[in-house]
Formats: structure tokens, C-alpha cells, sequence
């Protein structure tokens, strides 16, 4: 294998016990889950790869941080520390924070997005797609064709699809394109990165066709480590100026900061222009009074309004960058060595298995993704997400299965939680999957679900021979 594993830049002060699983126990908890990996218990997983967003591991100076937390209903000093960190990093006049980052998209979504309107995006993430379906709208995916494959090892395969954009628009109407979106990174696509350029190139089209330019920030550090590596003329450009010059394009932004931020619960809503928006800056603080909390706090206590001002900085380090971007490529190398496809190059927060390569026989319908994730958790306690068919759900209008462009399960790494060994476990557990991927030629079906998100909680069952 060519790829090192790349050392910790930090030491461990705290450790969780975590349980060993038997594969009887592991067996009877999946039946008990009716399949669905959101279902199990915490307890009964040995590695939790479901998602990267606040399982991370924070900092000693996190830690002390909450001890200094305000808990003022109104005007904490802790809200202020907040506010003028993200106004450093990312420009923009006004800072909301809410308390995740699906809050941020129910609190803004709602004031640019009704019936008959679209959003366009590079691609939407579940909540997102979700928001803007509840707002009235539809949502569209606009993705580079190079992310369709794969195989293909291409940079910024998370890039916006610029000439399909605005044929989209065109087609539409820009009167009736509520807001683009780009995600940084392009989660659904495989946390590919998106370039400087292409940002650059979206911002043009919007302005051109007057249409507000959102940035989806979760990962918005990983994204400017992407861009110092791989794109031309960033290499001698620290961090924090592409996080600046990548939001400097954007109107707005909506963040999960429970991913980059390294934090377990919060997230932020951003304006640039805050006289310019003062219409929707003011709908943005109604919003959040009435479904989050007043706007000095947002639905977090102090603490964790501390919290997240330290991780805005400690999510820009660059030692830790190469370190978290280090754990990807290490993995991805592994699976590389076995012959196991993914989307490549590896992404940012996970590397995302192709699960429609290892079992080519079983069709969209039957959730081949889903099927990984059940095998890993069979076979080795891993949870994992199915980023598919399942999770996109059924069409709005026909409420007919979609077939997705990727049949992807998702293995999201939480951030400065599991070693090498652990990461050698996921490899060894994949490699065995494979070994009898053969013997598995049927998937599941929906026994139950609900109307909006289903996979949260849908039940399914094994279809038999």
C-alpha cells in the first residue's frame, strides 16, 4: 500500500470504553432495527461511521471554553466571541446561530423558497433537499458529470455543472429560482471539494441573472484544504484566505457547524450584506426567535456557543487538516490494495463505497448501499449510511422509487476519534464483504415509512430468494 498513515497532531487525555460485539448479538440487533442503521442502539456498535456530524471529539481548550460560557438569555458575551470570529473567518455582517444545521435551512429556506419556485444546487444533502421540498419549492441537482463515475479520478468532482446551470435557469425562468446553493463540500457526491474557480463561475451566472447565491458551509475547511492542494495558484494561500475569498462569492450561508466546527451540537446562518438584506435579515431573526430562541443565542446554551467560536478556529488548522484528509486517503488506499471501488479520489469526511460495483446484480430498488451497510454492521459491529436510492426517496409529484446517480455507503470518520487500528478494522470488515459479495443476490424492501425523510425511519426486511 502506498498511502502512510499520517500521525495524530494531538495526544488523547479521555477515553469511551466502547463494547465488542459477538455476531449472535449483532444478528438480533439488526432484526430488532428492522434493518435501518438509524434504528440501532449506540451501545450495540463497536465503529460508528453513520455520520461525521457531532460525533467529533473535542478540544482540552474546547472544554474550557464551556466553563467560560455565558448564559445570558439576552446579549451573552459568549454570543459576541461567536459572532466576531465568524465575521473574521468568513466576511459576512451578520451571524445567526442556531442549534444545527437543518434549523438554519428551516429558519431562512421558508423566506426565499414557496410554491412554484426552484433551488438549484451542485447537489442537495438529505435535510437540505428536504427544507426545500417543505418550503414549497423543488429541488435540482446540478452536478459535474465526472462525479457520475466513480472511477474517475478527477479533481473537484464536487464542482457545479456551470453550462447546465444556466440552461437550468433559462428553462425555469430565473424569476422562479428561489436560490442556488453550493455545497462545500459536495457531501452527496462523496465529500468531493469544489473549486475556487467554479465558485467563482456560479457567482457570475447568479449576478448575472439577480438570483442569491447560498453557500451549504458544513465542511467548509476541508473544502479550502482541497483547494490548497489541488487547485493552481492556492498552494502558498493559508486556510483561513480561500475560506475567506470561497464566501467572499456567496450572498448567504447556512452551516452545520457539528462537522468542520468539531462540535457535538450547533449551527450558524450568515448575510453578508446585512443593510443590503435587511428585509431578509430581519425575517431571518423572526424566524429564529420563534422556532429557535431569541437571536443572542439561538437555541444553544453559552457553552456551546464557546465551543463552537474554538472549533471555528481549530477546524483551520492546517496540521490537523492533513492529518483528517490523511485518515481518508489511508482507508481509500486500503481499499484500493483490495480492488473495492469508491468514489475517488477520496473525499473529505468519508470515503464512500460503491455499492452498486460490489453487488452489481442487486437493482436500485432493492438498495444495494442499504446492503453494505447491513453486511458491515454483520460482520464487524460498523455502522455505516446508506447515501442511495433509499435515502433519496420517492418523487414529490408521482411518489414513485427514484433511482439515484450514485449507490454510495457512506463511511463518515467523526473527527480526532478513531485510530489506525480502527480504520484497519473498516478495511478488513470491507475485504470480507467482498469476499462473499457473490452469495448475496437479493436486498430489502419498505415494510413501513414515513412521508418526508424516510430513511431516518423507515422499516425494512430482507427479500428471500
Amino acid at each position: 500500500m502506498g498511502v502512510k498513515y499520517i500521525p495524530e497532531p494531538f495526544r488523547i487525555k479521555m477515553v469511551e470504553t466502547i463494547k465488542m460485539t459477538t455476531r449472535e448479538g449483532r444478528e438480533e440487533s439488526l432484526k430488532q432495527a428492522n434493518y435501518n442503521m438509524f434504528n440501532l442502539k449506540g451501545e450495540d456498535v463497536y465503529i460508528d461511521l453513520l455520520t461525521d456530524s457531532g460525533t467529533n471529539a473535542m478540544s482540552s481548550g474546547q472544554w474550557a471554553g464551556i466553563m467560560q460560557g455565558d448564559e445570558a438569555y439576552a446579549g451573552a458575551k459568549s454570543y459576541y466571541r461567536l459572532a466576531e470570529t465568524a465575521q473574521e473567518i468568513f466576511g459576512f455582517e451578520y451571524i445567526q446561530p442556531v442549534h444545527q444545521g437543518r434549523a438554519s435551512e428551516k429558519v431562512m429556506f421558508t423566506l426565499l423558497l414557496g410554491k412554484g419556485k426552484v433551488a438549484i444546487s451542485n447537489m442537495f444533502f438529505d435535510t437540505t433537499r428536504a427544507h426545500v421540498e417543505l418550503a414549497g419549492a423543488r429541488a435540482i441537482d446540478c452536478v459535474v458529470e465526472e462525479a457520475k463515475v466513480p472511477s474517475l479520478r478527477s479533481k473537484f468532482k464536487g464542482n457545479m455543472d456551470v453550462k447546465k446551470l444556466e440552461s437550468l435557469i433559462t428553462e425555469y425562468g430565473a424569476e422562479n429560482v428561489g436560490m442556488v446553493v453550493m455545497t462545500i463540500t459536495n457531501n452527496s457526491a462523496g465529500g468531493q471539494p469544489v473549486s475556487v474557480q467554479n465558485m467563482k463561475e456560479v457567482a457570475g451566472i447568479c449576478k448575472k441573472y439577480g438570483i442569491l447565491l447560498n453557500i451549504d458551509a458544513a465542511r467548509y475547511a476541508e473544502n479550502a484544504y482541497f483547494v490548497k492542494r489541488d487547485e493552481e495558484g492556492y498552494q502558498d494561500k493559508s486556510i483561513m484566505e480561500i475560506t475567506r475569498e470561497m464566501f467572499s462569492y456567496a450572498d448567504t450561508f447556512t452551516m452545520s457547524a457539528k462537522k468542520d466546527t468539531i462540535v457535538n451540537i450547533g449551527g450558524l446562518l450568515g448575510v453578508k450584506d446585512a443593510k443590503k438584506n435587511g428585509d431578509l435579515v430581519m425575517g431571518i431573526k423572526g424566524q429564529c426567535i420563534s422556532f429557535e430562541g431569541f437571536v443572542t443565542y439561538g437555541g444553544l446554551a453559552g457553552r456551546d456557543l464557546e465551543a463552537l467560536a474554538i472549533g471555528l478556529k481549530e477546524g483551520l488548522e492546517e496540521d490537523y487538516l492533513a492529518y483528517r484528509i490523511g485518515q481518508m486517503e489511508y482507508l481509500a488506499g486500503r481499499l484500493d490494495d483490495a480492488g473495492i471501488a469508491y468514489q475517488s479520489p477520496v473525499g473529505g469526511h468519508g470515503v464512500f463505497v460503491d455499492a452498486a460495483a460490489l453487488f452489481p446484480d442487486i437493482p436500485y430498488y432493492e438498495f444495494p448501499a442499504q446492503v453494505l451497510a447491513v453486511e458491515l454492521y454483520r460482520e464487524a459491529g460498523i455502522r455505516a449510511c446508506e447515501i442511495g436510492s433509499f435515502l433519496l426517496g420517492n418523487d414529490p409529484d408521482t411518489k414513485k422509487q427514484l433511482k439515484a446517480d450514485f449507490e454510495f455507503t457512506r463511511l463518515a470518520i467523526p473527527r480526532r476519534v478513531y485510530t489506525q487500528a480502527h480504520l484497519d478494522v473498516i478495511a478488513d470488515a470491507l475485504i470480507a464483504v467482498k469476499e462473499r459479495a457473490k452469495e448475496i443476490r437479493r436486498g430489502y424492501r419498505i415494510t413501513w415509512e414515513p412521508p418526508v425523510l424516510r430513511h431516518f425511519q423507515a422499516h425494512l426486511e430482507p427479500i428471500k430468494e
